[in-house]
């Protein structure tokens, strides 16, 4: 390659890494930085006149991540966007945080950008020989560039699904503790998620979600369909039957969440005991081959250099 070729290889790679670094940030900040104190109808309703009074000034506000986010929700709802984004794809925005039009439309430009530039920069890093290596770089570019935003949405999400399966324990005894001192169902919740949103900050915010769908007129089943279902976690599930059958029914309900709470707690130990068992299992390979060689040097080290001394001596002898 000559030089014009090399320059033009390190300005696609410059070029694409900062894509992927624009993408990738704005999606895992929107997903980490959810806000605590949403926008009111009001407010919203304030802003959109606002912005209709006076078009050219909020076309000017706009930036162009803005301008491409517009662009690109146009899309969504094509055949293309809903093979882009596939119901999968929305479920695991919901289990990240994400799933509104802003994610939705960032993960649509994530894979569309990836999936053309990926194919274009391996045509100009590998050589082509043929038409089945060339054939071969456009398919695992493109195979990259679409499900490279899918691993790492999928990443985010396991790391939630863990802080939310942590936070559930200390939500339950919070519940057991407002309840205990007289506060309803929907009181308690409220109180969880003004107060406690520092510490439960997974399941705080999808309570927060639960309550400004049951403040809208949805009834307490249907605002917690999503808490429920979001982490496909069954104690998620169960506690939020508990609380719909409470909410109809009504009665006590601390002691169903002090045996909830026990039997998480235990359960937890029971995953802690078989995490350590497959640990001590991996930790005694690692010890063979890291230990054993050096426990074998140092043990018979010396009866090892004694017997090759020894048939030296009787090869020269002999």
């Amino acid at each position: 390659m000559n030089t014009t070729q090399h320059t033009l290889i390190i300005l696609a790679i410059l070029l694409m890494a900062a894509a992927l670094l624009l993408m990738g940030a704005a999606l895992l900040a929107r997903a980490w930085r959810l806000r605590r104190n949403l926008v009111t109808m009001e407010q919203k309703i304030v802003a959109h006149e606002q912005s209709s009074a006076a078009p050219d000034a909020g076309a000017k506000v706009l930036g162009w991540r803005d301008r491409l986010i517009a662009l690109s929700a146009n899309w969504i709802d094509t055949p293309l966007g809903r093979q882009l984004v596939a119901e999968e794809d929305r479920h695991l925005l919901d289990q990240c945080g994400v799933n509104d039009l802003r994610g939705r439309s960032l993960f649509f430009v994530a894979r569309v950008v990836l999936a053309v530039c990926l194919p274009l920069l391996g045509l100009l890093l590998f050589e082509r020989g043929g038409w089945l290596s060339l054939l071969l770089i456009i398919f695992f570019g493109l195979a990259l560039g679409y499900m490279l935003p899918k691993w790492a949405m999928r990443r985010v999400a396991r790391k939630r699904q863990r802080l939310a399966a942590e936070e559930l324990p200390l939500m339950i005894d919070l519940l057991r503790l407002l309840q205990g001192v007289g506060l309803s169902v929907d009181q308690s919740l409220h109180v969880i998620e003004n107060e406690f949103s520092n510490v439960l900050k997974v399941l705080g915010e999808e309570l927060t979600i639960a309550g400004r769908q049951y403040s809208t007129g949805r009834s307490r089943e249907q605002s917690m369909r999503r808490f429920s279902t979001v982490f496909d976690n069954e104690d998620l599930q169960a506690v939020s039957r508990l609380l719909v059958q409470v909410e109809h029914h009504g009665g006590a309900v601390q002691e169903p969440l002090k045996q909830f709470s026990e039997r998480i707690r235990e359960q937890r130990k029971l995953d802690m005991k078989e995490k350590i068992g497959k640990l001590t299992v991996k930790m005694t390979g690692v010890m063979v081959l890291t230990l054993l060689p050096g426990l074998l040097v140092i043990t018979g080290g010396m009866g090892f250099l004694a017997v090759i001394r020894a048939l030296s001596k009787m090869g020269a002898g002999a």
